[in-house]
């Protein structure tokens, strides 16, 4: 039982430390309370929708960039959907940078666009990481017997 608590307790501290450096908020904690006995990988399973979407979405984004012509429009859709996805799940380094590039897509910086989209994903690569890690954790504990505690 001391395992359970000690991986609680490293639970918390983990995600406490997402939410200080500013790679979760609040909107995460609130798909968390949408989770229920009924329902118990909910969380796992719209994270795990958001990593989808997004490798389809950079997919997208590369190709829109890499065109002779680029569709800024067609760009500025693209990244709008991965700030709306990233925003849903609370991956809020990932949205600052949606912001960012769609600003760049507004005065048609190719430049500054495909600096963008590298940084984009860097940050998307690094909240899967830290989300997957999260999971693990959680994982853990309950196949240790113990409970997910509620922050």
């Amino acid at each position: 039982m001391d395992n359970v608590i000690q991986l609680q307790k490293k639970l918390v501290d983990y995600k406490t430390s997402l939410f200080n450096e500013g790679i979760l908020d609040d909107q995460f904690t609130q798909l968390q309370q949408l989770q229920d006995e009924s329902n118990p990988d909910f969380v796992v399973e719209v994270v795990s929708l958001f990593f989808k979407d997004s490798e389809r979405l950079f997919d997208e984004l590369a190709k829109t960039l890499d065109q002779q012509n680029v569709d800024f429009n067609r760009l500025d859709a693209h990244v709008h959907q991965l700030k709306g996805s990233s925003s849903s799940i609370g991956a809020q380094r990932v949205q600052k940078v949606c912001i960012l590039f769609r600003n760049y897509c507004e005065v048609r910086n190719i430049e500054e666009c495909l600096k963008c989209l590298q940084q984009l994903k860097r940050e998307y690569y690094f909240v899967k990481n830290k989300l997957e890690t999260l999971f693990k954790l959680e994982k853990q504990i309950m196949e240790a017997g113990g409970t997910i505690p509620v922050q």
